[in-house]
């Protein structure tokens, strides 16, 4: 096997990995969508949808491991003699089997789509029970717009989020491009990489205090969709 097409399959795994994201995020949306309803015969399809989920964290944990596992043997058998290409395939199975086999499916629960997949399904009941229960004011609808706009805008870009995160240490949100890519930066310069808010006192923001936001990533949606229609 040509390290050519070493890269190649890693590059296709990681496409394909986007996919899986993405299809995470379609099942999540469904889920709230069951959420919203109040219906207790939806409870069960919830449950399978988490269960999707979880075998969804599962399968982009092991590509995650099966990359690492490849650069990582990929670099050992280039700096040897090239007749050790062909025993790649084998030291890449052995390692990545000896890897998979310590892992515990408990640990998946700590996937970020995974928290975020709880965390939406939690605040979509909460959100329906509230609207249920209560009969609350309107506001003004000038004054709602105003902070739809505020809440909806990343505080980096300074325009309106694709796709939200939270920070689950100082609970500001940022779009998740704009803040991975700062994050990258202030890593490279070996800096660590403070909270873009102001007034922020989180100095140390980390890829894994991130988690997907999709509560309001669907409010910004919706109101795409009825602004599109006004």
């Amino acid at each position: 096997m040509s390290l050519s097409a070493v890269h190649g399959t890693l590059s296709s795994l990681k496409s394909c990995q986007a996919d899986i994201g993405t299809g995470m995020d379609i099942v999540t949306d469904v889920a709230m969508d069951l959420a919203e309803t109040q219906d207790e015969e939806m409870n069960a399809g919830i449950r399978e949808m988490e269960a999707m989920i979880l075998e969804c964290a599962k399968l982009d944990r092991e590509i995650n491991y099966f990359v690492d596992v490849v650069q990582q043997v990929t670099a050992e058998v280039t700096a040897q003699q090239p007749e050790a290409m062909f025993s790649l395939s084998a030291k890449v199975k052995e390692q990545f089997t000896e890897r998979i086999a310590r892992l515990s499916d408990a640990d998946l629960h700590g996937h970020q789509k995974v928290v975020a997949f709880k965390e939406s399904i939690k605040n979509s009941s909460k959100q329906a029970n509230q609207e249920s229960a209560e009969n609350i004011e309107e506001l003004d609808e000038d004054i709602a717009v105003t902070q739809s706009q505020v809440n909806f805008t990343c505080p980096l870009t300074q325009v309106e989020m694709v796709n939200p995160v939270k920070n689950k240490k100082c609970n500001h949100h940022y779009d998740e491009a704009a803040i991975l890519g700062l994050i990258k930066t202030r890593h490279s310069q070996k800096k660590k990489c403070r909270c873009p808010v102001v007034g922020c006192g989180n100095t140390d923001v980390k890829e894994s205090d991130l988690i997907p936001d999709q509560m309001l990533r669907r409010r910004i949606q919706s109101q795409k969709r009825q602004n599109k229609w006004t």
